[in-house]
């Protein structure tokens, strides 16, 4: 079982940054793949960016390439999120999630465990 809690979330200016962070329980964290996921109001929930259990792999959707970018600390059970350059359609509820296995991926059938989300609004 793992438990996610995000943080990192609020309110920034179009152009300004943000560091989302997701901190995970327990002693297995290097086993699971991360994801970045985020909801925005009236929308489905879509796909950000994973990486690989070691961090050696990630992948991101083509709206947040080169503006954002996913990193991982095993030591500290926690993944996290830079996003510069946001823009107003950056505004959502941003999710982690937890994959078991190493692989990063893009659906959200992958995922076994998900966080409450942490609301991220990015004003023109």
């Amino acid at each position: 079982q793992v438990q996610l809690v995000e943080s990192g979330g609020g309110l920034v200016q179009a152009g300004g940054s943000l560091r989302l962070s997701c901190a995970a329980s327990g002693r297995t964290f290097s086993s699971y793949a991360m994801g970045w996921f985020r909801q925005a109001p009236g929308k489905e929930r879509e796909f950000v960016s994973t990486i690989s259990w070691s961090g050696a792999s990630t992948y991101y959707t083509d709206s947040v390439k080169g503006r954002f970018t996913i990193s991982r600390d095993n030591a500290k059970n926690t993944v996290y999120l830079q996003m510069n350059s946001l823009k107003p359609e950056d505004t959502a509820v941003y999710y982690c999630a937890a994959a078991i296995g190493p692989g990063g991926r893009t659906s959200l059938r992958g995922y076994d465990y998900w966080g409450q989300g942490t609301q991220v609004t990015v004003s023109s």
